[in-house]
């Protein structure tokens, strides 16, 4: 695979999606071919399964069987979406992908980890992120964050959980952030996002040897 593939990670409420669109505008401005892409879903099958996913649809069939429509969003999104482009050069940067899944259904779901890893296995067929950010920022922080952008209506399945379960949630990602260091980068999500995409930006643009003053094509 010619291209890079970035992942963003991190508790409800941190910034990632507001941070992984800066940093795709970012690179579009350095002409960098870019695909911005989420999940669950990313794909039209696999958006087709987000909406069950997120609602606790899935839920009452127990942590194993949510999993598993998980990885099977998972690999139509990776066989339609990331492994294309990736294929053609492109910068890949996704909104969630498998620590996700290690924190939500594996930390906090308790499926153990032989389950979890060899779904991802199955799933991703080899499309390994080269870098991921987690981003960070205190439970109090993210909870307000949250309240603030669903302006009253009732957050999804994970975001209308309590204080305790986003605690843990922060604990789970960086624990996953210290058990892969070579891959995995903890970002400090506090503070104005200019100053929260210069940090990635500085994290990004270092670990994957970029520049800006790629000029475009003409």
């Amino acid at each position: 695979m010619a291209g890079r593939f970035v992942t963003f990670e991190g508790g409800e409420g941190v910034g990632k999606s507001t941070q992984i669109r800066r940093l795709a505008e970012r690179l579009r401005d350095l002409a960098h071919d870019v695909v911005l892409t989420r999940e669950p879903g990313g794909s039209p099958r696999a958006e087709r399964l987000r909406e069950t996913l997120l609602s606790g649809g899935a839920k009452r069939f127990g942590t194993f069987a949510e999993t598993t429509l998980i990885a099977s969003a998972r690999a139509d999104h990776v066989d339609r979406v990331i492994r294309p482009a990736l294929q053609r050069g492109a910068i890949v940067l996704c909104d969630r992908y498998v620590d996700s899944t290690r924190a939500y259904q594996g930390s906090l779901g308790g499926l153990d980890k032989a389950s979890i890893r060899s779904l991802e296995r199955v799933a991703t067929a080899g499309a390994w992120p080269d870098l991921t950010v987690i981003l960070d920022a205190p439970v109090e922080r993210s909870l307000e964050r949250v309240a603030n952008r669903a302006q009253g209506a009732a957050g999804d399945r994970f975001e209308s959980e309590g204080r305790d379960f986003h605690g843990r949630l922060r604990a789970a990602f960086v624990e996953i952030a210290r058990e892969e260091p070579e891959r995995c980068v903890l970002v400090d999500a506090e503070g104005p996002e200019p100053v929260v995409a210069g940090r990635v930006w500085d994290v990004v643009s270092r670990r994957l040897g970029l520049t800006e003053t790629k000029s475009r094509a003409v």
